[in-house]
C-alpha cells in the first residue's frame, strides 16, 4: 500500500479532474481507515501538490452544502512527474 499522499498524487494521474471529495470517495475503500483521509487535509494536499507543480486549479463551484469545490487536474508534465517517482 502506498502512502496517502502518493495515492492521491496518483489518483490525478487516472482521473481528468477531481476535488476533495471526489479523492475521499474514490481513496475510502483502500485508505477509508487513514486519519488524514478527512476533507481538510486531502485540501492541504491538494494544495501542496498544486504548489510544487504537480497539478493544477482547473475549476471551482458550490457543492450543494453551498461550500466551495475547487477542482483540479494534471496537467501532461504533472502525471509524467507523477508516474516518474510513484510506479503503480
Amino acid at each position: 500500500m502506498k502512502p496517502l499522499n502518493y495515492a492521491i498524487l496518483k489518483y490525478f494521474t487516472k482521473v481528468d479532474e477531481a476535488c476533495a471529495d471526489d479523492v475521499i470517495e474514490a481513496l475510502k475503500p483502500e485508505y477509508g481507515n487513514f486519519k488524514m483521509l478527512k476533507k481538510p487535509s486531502v485540501i492541504e494536499a491538494l494544495m501542496t501538490a498544486e504548489q510544487n507543480g504537480l497539478i493544477e486549479e482547473s475549476r471551482f463551484d458550490m457543492d450543494d452544502n453551498g461550500e466551495l469545490r475547487i477542482f483540479y487536474h494534471a496537467h501532461e508534465e504533472g502525471k509524467a512527474t507523477i508516474n516518474s517517482y510513484i510506479k503503480d
